[in-house]
């Protein structure tokens, strides 16, 4: 029976839990917001009699739980002697920025009802002064923006070494039959001369041979490559550092037979030398 690695999320209300979940999602952890103290152990228990291969779960457990207070000393330290391992992640900011989310974001604070935002905030900040104490990791994120949150619960959670995937999606398509919605960028390469009016290249497709050497052999295939690579080479690693998980591009033309497929396939091998993780699709090449 493998044992748990259980991640818990704490701390003020407006100081980034959400966030914090939401990137170790991303990495792959079972993830449960809101869960009542008291229910954790029917949860750890359920897992581990689950036919499924869950190993990393994040919870977050806060001061919407009634019973938030109740024996969390006595449970953690159960669940370390059954051989989970518990990481207890505090995240604060100060009230000042706490103040000032809140009034940006307009939400309600949760820890007391009808009272002001700063009355509320010293209400939680005294009721969860003994989770702070047993907290392994205490994030102060009032100077963090939500890509330098996530970097940072990463790097603590998942190591300093932990390569992170970028996913790009190339996919050819073509416009006859719709822009593919999920596109991050879109690029139109209509303006190539269509193989489509070339006889003996109109049943092929853009990965046979015949059409990339007539595409080669165009003047403005070769120019429009170059500026195409230099300008991914120039993004790709931006839209990474911007905190992007995942990007679309998609190359079009007409019917999404030739020219899109061919650059797409251009594209994957200049891509497929960079650190991501690379999918390939051609929507529409089979129609028509």
């Amino acid at each position: 029976m493998s044992k748990l690695r259980i991640c818990v999320i704490t701390g003020l209300s407006g100081s980034g839990k959400s966030t914090a979940v939401r990137a170790l999602e991303d990495e792959g952890f079972f993830c449960l917001d809101n869960l009542p103290l008291t229910l954790l152990q029917v949860f750890v228990d359920l897992l581990e009699k689950s036919s499924e291969r869950i190993t990393n779960v994040a919870i977050v457990i806060d001061i919407r739980a009634k019973d938030f207070f109740k024996g969390k000393e006595s449970l953690f330290k159960e669940l370390r002697e059954a051989g989970h391992k518990v990481e207890i992640l505090f995240l604060d900011a100060s009230d000042e920025v706490l103040v000032r989310r809140f009034s940006e974001t307009r939400r309600r604070h949760p820890a007391l009802e009808g009272a002001s935002v700063r009355d509320a905030i010293q209400f939680e900040r005294e009721h969860l002064a003994g989770l702070l104490q047993i907290a392994t990791s205490i994030i102060d994120t009032s100077e963090l923006n939500v890509h330098q949150l996530k970097d940072l619960i990463l790097r603590l959670v998942c190591g300093e070494n932990t390569p992170k995937i970028f996913n790009v999606h190339l996919q050819s398509f073509g416009f006859r039959y719709g822009v593919p919605l999920e596109s991050d960028i879109v690029m139109d390469v209509r303006f190539l001369p269509n193989p489509h009016f070339v006889p003996e290249l109109k049943a092929q497709t853009g990965l046979d041979s015949g059409v990339s050497e007539y595409l080669l052999n165009q003047p403005d295939t070769s120019e429009f490559l170059e500026r195409l690579l230099s300008f991914l080479e120039f993004l790709v690693p931006r839209y990474q550092q911007e905190g992007k998980s995942y990007l679309t591009i998609s190359i079009g033309c007409t019917g999404g037979r030739h020219r899109s497929v061919f650059i797409v396939e251009v594209l994957r091998r200049f891509l497929a030398e960079k650190q991501l993780s690379l999918k390939v699709s051609h929507r529409d090449m089979g129609k028509g």
